[in-house]
């Protein structure tokens, strides 16, 4: 499935304006000719708030209008103006769902359990520039799904005090636990392997804390 995400670029300016004038409702209009402006009209139905159009500029510019927000300061009679604008929408990025094969067998991330991971994912958030280290019983630094994000800064082995977390399995003590983490965590996309990660651009570290192994503390 292939999702598609926008954004919000530059600012687009309009030729409309919105005042807060000190005047009767019968000098509004005056006010409005006095400056070349067209009145459409209140903005709120209490207040002297009021729409005013500039039809003999572009509907749309990507600068403000300069010499008639300047007229519209020294007007005594102008409390308050702004000349409305919007946004354009670019393209951000295209997105497909992830291809790795058990990703479909991954039931945290499904819709059904309303995490809205997929849908997260296809506005781009995807834990790029995001460190996470995992507190745990060490971790498999090369595993294929987890050597490509693998942050030895965010990674150290308090058991033996080195900066190497890597476990080795054992049929006693497997030690697996923190790199089982680590792939809900960061589990690279779309590589053919396993699964992927919640947050599959984060990158992620381990630390091999004392007494911890697969079956809690020991």
């Amino acid at each position: 499935m292939l999702y598609v995400c926008t954004m919000y670029a530059e600012v687009i300016y309009t030729n409309i304006w919105a005042l807060h004038l000190n005047c009767t409702p019968e000098q509004i209009n005056k006010i409005a000719k006095k400056h070349g402006f067209h009145n459409l009209g209140k903005i709120f139905p209490d207040g002297n708030y009021y729409h005013m159009e500039q039809r003999q500029v572009a509907k749309q510019s990507l600068q403000a209008h300069y010499l008639h927000n300047l007229i519209f300061k020294m007007d005594p009679k102008v409390l308050w103006f702004a000349q409305q604008s919007g946004r354009s929408r670019k393209r951000r990025h295209s997105f497909t769902v992830p291809t790795d094969p058990f990703f479909n067998q991954q039931w945290y991330l499904s819709e059904a359990f309303d995490q809205n991971v997929v849908a997260a994912w296809a506005r781009g958030y995807t834990g790029k520039g995001v460190v996470v280290s995992i507190l745990d019983d060490g971790l498999e630094t090369s595993h294929p799904d987890i050597a490509e994000n693998y942050d030895p800064q965010a990674s150290y082995d308090m058991n033996d005090n080195d900066p190497n977390p890597d476990t080795q399995y054992t049929l006693t003590r497997p030690k697996r636990h923190g790199t089982r983490c680590a792939g809900v965590v960061a589990a690279v996309a779309n590589n053919g392997v396993c699964g992927v990660g919640v947050a599959y651009q984060a990158k992620i570290g381990g630390k091999y804390y004392p007494y911890i192994h697969s079956f809690g503390l020991f």
